[in-house]
């Protein structure tokens, strides 16, 4: 996914600065790294709309969405989103860094993995879908950065598994993670030794969903390293 992303250039720093901005309805930043090979460009303090990058980090493709960034209305410079921070108490964008990425060299991304359907052995086998993995590296072009790499989990019975190598068919990116990573298994559910006190059959023990990690920082005191 592209999105296109209004900023302009700041030339003060500090704490009072970020929260001028934020007064204002924007929010602190900084752009860096170089877009072609040989280029010696200096990191740019900027100011954008934070809504506007929420709505872009919500997205399908998250922070692996592919930006095009205006700088004061001109020129467009081709950029990811590095890093971000975040209000611990509301959640919302403090600030944020955007790297410069070379349409033509290989970069490394973290993807989410998406499952699809609904188990056969789940429906009729009683199994439980063990989603192990939801994250995976790949390297690829940034052109070619995938929102996600979706599973169809629908034919899977118990005792089967999905590894990193079964998702390879056709790709545009070539895996970093290892490719023997199992993403996801169908298991048989455990069932407690001992009976119940009432002498009711126990219940099986199913796995709890993993909470899945935020990208980006929440510690205010990163508001300091960044200078705003």
């Amino acid at each position: 996914m592209d999105a296109t992303l209004q900023a302009t250039k700041r030339s003060r720093r500090g704490k009072n600065e970020a929260r001028r901005l934020r007064a204002a309805g924007q929010m602190p930043g900084v752009v860096y790294g170089t877009q072609k090979a040989g280029e010696q460009l200096a990191a740019v303090e900027i100011a954008v709309d934070p809504k506007i990058l929420t709505r872009i980090l919500h997205s399908g493709s998250g922070a692996n969405t592919l930006i095009t960034l205006q700088v004061d209305g001109a020129g467009d410079t081709r950029v990811l989103v590095k890093e971000f921070q975040l209000d611990p108490v509301t959640n919302q964008l403090l600030h944020a860094d955007f790297f410069r990425v070379n349409m033509d060299r290989r970069i490394t991304v973290t993807v989410q993995i998406v499952l699809k359907g609904e188990p056969r052995g789940v429906k009729l086998q009683g199994g439980v879908l063990d989603f192990l993995h939801r994250e995976v590296e790949v390297e690829c072009l940034p052109a070619d950065i995938p929102d996600a790499i979706e599973i169809d989990v629908s034919d899977m019975n118990v005792g089967d598994a999905v590894h990193l190598r079964d998702v390879l068919v056709n790709a545009s990116w070539t895996p970093v993670s290892d490719v023997d990573l199992m993403l996801v298994h169908l298991v048989t559910p455990r069932v407690a030794d001992e009976p119940a006190a009432d002498g009711a059959a126990a219940a099986p023990v199913v796995a709890a969903e993993p909470e899945v990690a935020k990208k980006g920082k929440t510690d205010k005191e990163g508001e300091d390293k960044k200078g705003k």
